[in-house]
This record gives C-alpha cells, sequence and structure tokens, in this order.
C-alpha cells in the first residue's frame, strides 16, 4: 500500500548553500583601503620620539622582570653568518604584505566563507593595532641603547626604514606594539588551518613561528610585541564568528501522528 501523503519520513534538511563570492571590485577597494590607513594611518604617531623611549626602556625592564629570554639570544643566533642575517632582513621586508595579499586571494577565489571571515578579522586587529600605535608610542630594540642590539637592516640589508626616523616619511618607526608583522602572519596560519583539510595543515604555524623569530632577532620587535598581537587577534577571533561555526539547533523532527505540542512550546 502507498503511504498516505504526509506520512512517509521527513526529507533531510539541505545542507546550506555556498556563500556567494562577494564582488571583486569591491573587496579590491577594501582591501586597498586597509593597506593605506595601515601603510599611512601610522605616520600620525610620528613626533612622540620621548614618550616612545620611555616605553622602550619600561617594555625592555618588564621583560627581564618576568625572565624572558633576551633578544639577543635570537640574535646572536641569526649573526652567524652573513647570509643567513640577510635572509631573515629579506624575509622582514619581503613576505608580510605578498602573504597576506596571496593568502585573501587564494580565500577568496577557493573559500567565500573563511575569505571574509578573514579580511574581517584583519581588518579588526589592523585597526586595534593602529589605535594602540598612537596612544602608546614604542621604539623598536634595534634603537634602545640598553638592548645592546645591532640593527641587522641597516648594517647588512636590505632596510624598508629611512635613516632616521624623522626622515621617513612611508613609516612610523615608533609603532613596534603590537607587531602587525606577526599578528597578520598568525592570521594567516589560522585562516589556512581553518580552510584546508590537509593532514599536513598545521604546518602552516611555521610561517608565523619564522615570522616570530626574523622581528625579533632583526632588533624590529620586543616580544611583547608579538604577544600583544597575538592577543589582538584572539579578541577578533572571538568577535567575528567562524565559517561553520554551529548556530543554535534545530528542533528536532516529531514523529507522524504526535500529539500536537502545548502553546508556547515553539518559543
Amino acid at each position: 500500500m502507498a503511504a498516505e501523503p504526509g506520512l512517509g519520513p521527513a526529507p533531510a534538511s539541505a545542507a546550506p548553500p555556498a556563500p556567494a563570492r562577494p564582488p571583486l571590485l569591491r573587496e579590491l577597494l577594501l582591501v586597498t583601503a586597509l593597506f593605506l590607513v595601515y601603510k599611512f594611518g601610522r605616520l600620525f604617531a610620528n613626533g612622540h620620539e620621548t614618550r616612545a623611549f620611555r616605553n622602550a626602556d619600561r617594555v625592555w625592564d618588564a621583560e627581564r622582570a618576568i625572565h624572558l629570554p633576551g633578544e639577543g639570544t635570537i640574535q646572536r643566533l641569526l649573526l652567524h653568518g652573513e647570509p643567513l642575517i640577510h635572509a631573515a632582513n629579506t624575509y622582514y621586508a619581503a613576505v608580510h604584505f605578498p602573504a597576506t595579499i596571496a593568502f585573501l586571494a587564494w580565500l577568496y577565489w577557493r573559500r567565500p566563507a573563511h575569505y571574509l571571515w578573514s579580511r574581517r578579522v584583519l581588518a579588526l586587529v589592523t585597526g586595534a593595532a593602529l589605535a594602540l600605535h598612537l596612544l602608546v608610542p614604542l621604539a623598536p630594540p634595534r634603537m634602545l641603547a640598553a638592548s645592546g642590539l645591532v640593527d641587522t637592516a641597516r648594517v647588512y640589508g636590505p632596510s624598508v626604514y629611512g635613516a632616521t626616523p624623522e626622515a621617513d616619511s612611508m613609516a612610523n618607526q615608533f609603532a613596534a606594539m603590537p607587531s602587525l608583522h606577526f599578528g597578520w602572519a598568525l592570521m594567516v596560519a589560522i585562516g589556512l588551518i581553518a580552510a584546508t583539510r590537509s593532514r599536513w595543515r598545521a604546518l602552516w604555524l611555521l610561517h608565523p613561528l619564522l615570522t616570530l623569530l626574523v622581528i625579533v632577532g632583526t632588533a624590529n620587535h620586543y616580544w611583547f610585541d608579538a604577544l600583544a598581537a597575538a592577543a589582538l587577534l584572539g579578541l577578533a577571533l572571538l568577535a567575528v564568528r567562524a565559517p561553520g561555526r554551529p548556530t543554535a539547533p534545530p528542533p528536532a523532527p516529531r514523529p507522524p501522528g504526535a500529539a500536537p505540542l502545548p502553546v508556547g512550546a515553539l518559543r
């Protein structure tokens, strides 16, 4: 006998449709705006040298007070050979932006939902970092006499900064904390781990690890700069819902012929 209409098994719920890829022109404009805000917004923090060096002394003393390993430990490893330190300087100068742009481009083409999530997280982290750069100017360890560190980019090259902070028209050299080099690299790794299913995807964490060693070993950042970036990224990840994060579960299907639910049960 054929089953009566409505008494057969409930059809399986359809999977949610894949998110549409956002318009390319709009995304190019948004990412370009993010880049320009990052690049030129830092310039508004120039002119606070006294505060920047005072804050640098405090950061250096705080790291020693809690017995963090000195940044010089990493730098001495890099200074074992000129090709190694030159490679570290090149990594610092040339990988930061291209790696992030390549990450966003791949997600945009292959994982639109993860692209939107990652772009929003990066925008939040960058905005918060720029605010901290303005509120807490900080001289990098390469400028701090107490650190005893070498400005490796100036000595061995290549360098992305002007010879003096006052003459640098493209970057605020007193914007050490937080380190967006590290924050962005960590988000690239997290985003790729979340968006891929390879058993080797955890190896993407080598990118932020190598970035950390480079920014510290070249004396461009303190350990605390990376910790601050990681904290900001953690807050941004909490604020932006990741793709696939479960929402409220749907109600369980009711068997055919079940008694009606009491009034108010579906609220």
